[in-house]
C-alpha cells in the first residue's frame, strides 16, 4: 500500500479533524478524578463528539481478527498499554490513565490523540514515566521534515526512552491518517537514523510512543481481544500527535487550548 500525499486541501480538513479530536481530551480533562469510572469518561467522551458533531471512530471498529470494539475512546490504566475497553470500575488515587480518542468529521477526515492523566497525587514514578515518553513523543516530532526518514523518528525516541532506563513497546506504531483510520506509513518508535521510508511534505501521521518502566514485553490480557498490558505488570504510558509534514517541517495538528505545555526543548509546533 502507498503512502497518500494529502493536498492544502486535504490537510485544512484534517486539522479540523484533529482540533476536535484534542478538544474531547480538553473536555474531559476536569472530570478524572478519584472514583470516576472509565465508563463515565468514555461516556463524556461521546458526549464532546455529540456537541462538535463528530463521531468515534473506535466504537464498532473491527479489524480481521479482531471482535467489535465497544467503546467511544480507549481508556488504559496503570499496567494497560493500549486499548484499554472502558468499564465501572473506579479509578482510584494514585492511577494513571491514557486517553486515546479518535473522530470523524461529517468530511470523513480522522483526528487521533491521546494524553497522559495523573488521578489525584500520583507516585514519582508514575510521574517521571508520563514526563518521558511526552519529552519523546515531541523528540520524535522535532525530527520531522523533507529528506529526514522514518528511521530518524524511531531512533530519537529510543535513544531518548532507553538513555532513561525506560523501554520501547515494539508491537504497537504510529501510523499514517486521512479519511482512513489507518493508512501507511507505520511510524516505529526505535529505530536507526538515516533508515526506512524518506519523508515528503504531505506526509500526514501519527507519533505515539509506549513506554514501560519495566521490561517491554506485552500481553492481551483476558479474553476481550483488545486489551494489551506489560507482562511484568509495570506501570505503561503513551503520549500521541498527529501531524503533517511541510516544505520545512512539521505542523502538529491536534492541539488545542487545553493541550499540554511544550517541553521547554520545543520552541515551535509548526515550522
Amino acid at each position: 500500500m502507498s503512502i497518500t500525499i494529502k493536498t492544502a486541501e486535504d490537510i485544512a480538513g484534517m486539522r479540523v479533524a484533529c482540533r476536535l479530536a484534542s478538544e474531547v481530551l480538553d473536555y474531559i480533562a476536569p472530570h478524572i478524578k478519584p472514583g470516576i469510572t472509565t465508563a463515565e469518561i468514555d461516556r463524556l467522551g461521546a458526549e464532546c463528539m455529540a456537541s462538535q458533531g463528530t463521531v468515534s471512530a473506535t466504537i464498532g471498529y473491527q479489524p480481521p481478527g479482531y471482535p467489535p470494539y465497544p467503546g467511544h475512546l480507549c481508556t488504559s490504566v496503570n499496567h494497560v498499554v493500549c486499548h484499554g475497553i472502558p468499564n465501572d470500575k473506579p479509578l482510584k488515587k494514585g492511577d494513571v490513565v491514557n486517553v486515546d480518542v479518535t473522530v470523524i468529521t461529517p468530511e470523513g477526515w480522522y483526528g487521533d490523540n491521546s494524553r497522559m492523566y495523573m488521578v489525584g497525587e500520583c507516585s514519582i514514578a508514575a510521574r517521571r514515566l508520563s514526563q518521558l515518553t511526552f519529552e519523546s513523543m515531541w523528540l520524535g516530532i522535532q525530527q520531522v521534515k523533507p529528506g529526514n526518514t522514518l528511521g530518524d523518528i524511531g531512533h530519537a525516541i529510543q535513544r531518548f526512552a532507553e538513555g532513561h532506563g525506560l523501554s520501547v513497546v515494539r508491537e504497537f506504531c504510529g501510523h499514517g491518517i486521512g479519511k482512513k483510520f489507518h493508512e501507511e506509513p507505520q511510524i516505529l518508535h526505535y529505530g536507526k537514523p538515516g533508515q526506512g521510508t524518506v519523508l515528503e511534505a504531505g506526509m500526514v501521521f501519527t507519533i505515539e510512543p509506549m513506554l514501560n518502566l519495566g521490561k517491554r514485553d506485552i500481553k492481551e490480557l483476558g479474553k476481550d481481544g483488545w486489551t494489551i498490558v506489560t507482562k511484568d505488570h509495570s506501570l505503561s504510558a503513551q503520549w500521541e500527535h498527529t501531524l503533517v509534514v511541510t516544505p520545512t517541517g512539521y505542523e502538529v495538528m491536534t492541539l488545542s487550548a487545553g493541550s499540554p505545555a511544550l517541553p521547554e526543548f520545543v520552541t515551535t509546533t509548526c515550522c
